[in-house]
């Protein structure tokens, strides 16, 4: 077979498709599907990935590959036929689809370079011949840095230049040196014997390799004999020694050690659950569980003995966690469990360490995947299990192209593989515990915590009366009350607040000025650290404002509590307590969550401040308070699962309280005790929360009774913006049954961000088969407009964030 079907990395409706190129012969044999290939493609070079090879093209005039860039494929054909069905799923394009799969050093990176074309360079303007002078060619970037990039352009057209491009591969392989003997052991003593004494470290170095002759790092070489780098190349350069590149892993845990650990004997209730997983296993059935377990009922210790069910079978496993709970105790419990048998992937990694562990996986030197969203790709051939723990989290929901949901990722891959999914969580979506109750998904429950422990007391306060009583502190007297109490008994506090930063805004209390973002709908943030107002949407930032713009009042202040802030009363009314602070700002520098963390489980705080982010996956046993400074902060958003989210957030925050000996309280600090979603929390009475959301949710035609799509549409002009979505609208109502309900025109909730007005378009609908068509038509339409025009519309199906 010498034709090969390429999908080339050009995202458009017109090259969404594939296009046929011959093989060169020295290629035929080595070229195979899910390989990437530089191919030509109009004027240029560009990357490729392989789909599939035939004998015979409809096409006369084929243009052949000019090299490939694996030596394997990188992605089997199970991951092409995904990459197939993630297109259809998410409305993208293929090569997005494509690309999703891979880790980012394996995006191809383009070049533009310029050149003399040489049959006409008696015409080159003389001023180009002078900058080019002895070079072969310029990059596009070094023109655009200069002054002459219009005359550059000008002899482009002409013919006077040619423009080629580079395709290069950014996946830079870790190599260090290594240093091995080049003679046996005995020509190694012979030529020992013939340097002159003089040469001390010579002779060290040779007398190591007289003892161990073979090859050792250079690194390692020089530590042990304290020579100098000068000393073996010496010794290289009169034929004694060689010298080789070798490959090695980029390792985040490489200064770690993890001791082998046992499994735990299971409860009663584990053992029930587990039973039809394993079964499952056995039989290599495809099966979803959804295994709903309070907080600290030993869900993980059913997910690793699944797992090595898995790997006693030969099978691999993939174990999603979410971002922020893929803390250093989630992956030491499976490095203990499996040891190098695990490839570690989520966003704390450098792009070359995630390369590395990819590359484990691709080499089959792992069996098991601990990671986030995208290492649900994870290039296994033979999957037994994956499992998807807090699968409630909004975070497995990418919310740019390609826009998938893990979990539908998942089950797809596993029905692939004949293989179980589980998904894992105290608080399940609604959507996801429907399906159980219509056996759609198999419902496994642990109703207790491990050891028979009692969930943690929860005292919610109502921070309204606080204020009645004339406390106007951010901590009620109760929750104050029980961190001194914590301090005297030397035991440790988890503080939650769902916001970073020192205040939500600030505004004038003469005039009521508050100071917004000029390119986005939203108040900026003040940031004590630098004394500046930040936006967290598009990163703008400017000074504090020492008077009111507006009126020139000295009165300016701020308003809300951000995690600075509270951080400052802190040390105020408790200068003996040691806080750590966790937020985005603390946690920015590679490695800082893993150190904060650990300090903090080597007890060198009392009190853990911090976002969502530290709402799951820590486990410690001298935990025994949690407060919750706002639980009003998501409750009151424009988003249909504000409740839901709140009810989540606070039961799992709730849940690092009294996890092991010590017994846990929780208090909860709110404007509004008396909403559900508060009061179930703290009574962590999923199902009554489960009953009361779904009635409401039926009354207003919202998942899991409908499915919904949002359709956004972005422009920097508001006519354009309002204009394109009533379009989009009226077709829509045209083209879907009278099921369908389609709300807008209106404007998105964050009406402008960075300088870009937004407008949607809701559609709830049950069963629409034209659905998918309707949407392809609307991107096929505005594509034009999409390049030309700076339009940008996401079609979002299963949108998670509605803001």
């Amino acid at each position: 077979m010498n034709i090969a079907t390429v999908i080339v990395d050009v995202p458009a409706k017109q090259t969404d498709r594939e296009f046929d190129y011959t093989i060169p012969d020295k290629w035929v044999h080595i070229i195979q599907p899910g390989m990437r290939v530089i191919v030509p493609f109009g004027p240029r070079m560009v990357q490729g990935f392989v789909t599939g090879l035939k004998d015979k093209s409809e096409w006369k005039k084929l243009r052949a590959i000019k090299e490939p860039m694996d030596i394997d494929p990188v992605l089997n054909d199970e991951l092409l036929a995904l990459g197939g069905w993630l297109t259809e799923e998410t409305l993208c394009y293929k090569i997005s689809a494509l690309q999703a799969m891979l880790p980012a050093a394996m995006k191809a990176k383009y070049e533009k370079i310029i050149k003399v074309n040489e049959r006409k360079r008696n015409q080159v303007h003389p001023d180009i011949l002078q900058i080019i002078g002895t070079k072969d060619a310029l990059s596009w970037k070094e023109i655009i840095e200069g002054d002459k990039a219009p005359l550059f352009q000008k002899e482009v057209q002409k013919g006077h230049l040619e423009v080629l491009y580079y395709v290069k591969n950014r996946n830079n392989k870790k190599t260090m040196r290594t240093i091995l003997p080049a003679l046996n052991t005995e020509d190694l003593i012979k030529a020992k014997n013939l340097l002159p004494t003089t040469a001390k470290k010579q002779h060290d170095i040779l007398d190591y390799f007289v003892e161990m002759p073979k090859k050792v790092l250079l690194k390692e070489l020089l530590d042990i004999t304290h020579a100098s780098n000068g000393t073996v190349k010496a010794l290289i350069d009169k034929g004694i020694l060689l010298e080789t590149n070798e490959e090695v892993y980029r390792d985040p845990y490489e200064n770690r050690t993890f001791e082998k650990k046992p499994f735990f004997k299971l409860t009663d209730e584990q053992a029930i659950a587990i039973a039809p997983i394993k079964e499952s296993i056995k039989n290599d059935h495809h099966d979803v569980f959804l295994l709903y377990g309070v907080t600290g009922s030993g869900k993980t210790e059913i997910y690793l003995q699944a797992i090595d069910d898995v790997i006693k079978k030969g099978g691999e496993a993939i174990m999603l966690v979410p971002e922020i709970s893929l803390t250093p105790q989630t992956v030491k419990r499976f490095k203990e469990r499996f040891g190098e048998q695990v490839a570690v992937m989520h966003s704390g990694l450098s792009i070359g360490e995630k390369y590395d562990e990819w590359r484990k996986i691709h080499r089959k030197e792992v069996k098991v995947v601990v990671g986030a969203r995208s290492a649900v790709f994870a290039p296994f051939e033979n999957l037994g299990i994956i499992i998807i723990d807090e699968e409630h989290e909004s975070s497995y929901k990418q919310e740019e192209t390609v826009r998938y949901h893990a979990r539908d990722v998942a089950i797809q891959r596993a029905k692939s593989h004949n293989c179980s999914v589980i998904l894992g969580s105290a608080t399940p979506t609604l959507e996801s515990f429907a399906r159980a109750q219509k056996n759609v998904y198999k419902l496994l429950t642990l109703s207790k915590r491990m050891n028979d422990h009692a969930l943690p007391a929860v005292e919610i306060v109502d921070m309204r009366e606080e204020l009645r009583n004339g406390n106007r502190s951010m901590f009620s007297e109760l929750l104050f009350t029980k961190l001194q109490d914590r301090l005297e008994k030397q035991q440790q506090t988890v503080l939650m607040l769902n916001k970073r930063g020192h205040s939500s805004f600030v505004m004038c209390r003469s005039c009521g000025y508050v100071s917004n973002c000029p390119n986005c709908e939203i108040s900026l943030t003040y940031h004590r650290s630098n004394h500046s107002l930040k936006c967290h949407y598009c990163g703008h930032e400017e000074a504090m404002l020492a008077e009111c713009p507006e009126c020139g009042s000295e009165h300016i202040r701020f308003f809300g509590t951000g995690t600075q802030k509270v951080e400052e009363e802190l040390t105020k009314i408790l200068p003996e307590a040691r806080v750590i602070r966790m937020d985005v700002d603390t946690t920015t520098r590679k490695g800082s969550h893993e150190r904060l963390l650990q300090a903090f489980g080597e007890g060198k705080a009392d009190i853990l401040l911090g976002t969502q982010m530290i709402a799951k996956g820590l486990d410690f046993p001298n935990i025994t308070l949690v407060g919750v400074l706002s639980a009003d902060t998501m409750l009151h958003l424009p988003d249909f699962r504000s409740s839901e989210k709140t009810f989540q957030l606070l039961t799992q925050v709730s849940g690092r309280a009294g996890r092991h000996e010590l017994t846990g309280e929780v208090v909860i600090q709110t404007y509004s005790p008396e909403h559900y979603s508060i009061e179930l929390s703290g009574q962590q009475d999923y199902n009554t929360f489960y009953q009361r959301e779904m009635m409401i949710r039926r009354s207003n035609h919202y998942p899991p009774y409908y499915y919904i799509a949002l359709v956004t549409v972005s422009h920097e002009d508001l006519m354009t913006a309002v204009s394109v979505t009533e379009k989009i609208s009226s077709f829509m109502r045209n083209g879907l049954s009278r099921g369908a309900m389609i709300l807008g025109p209106s404007a998105s909730p964050i009406s402008r961000i960075n300088n870009r007005y937004r407008y949607q378009c809701l559609i709830k609908y049950k069963r629409e088969p034209n659905l998918h068509q309707c949407f392809k038509t609307i991107n096929d339409h505005y594509q034009q407009e999409l390049a030309q025009q700076h339009l940008q519309i996401s079609i979002d199906l299963n949108p998670q964030m509605m803001m």
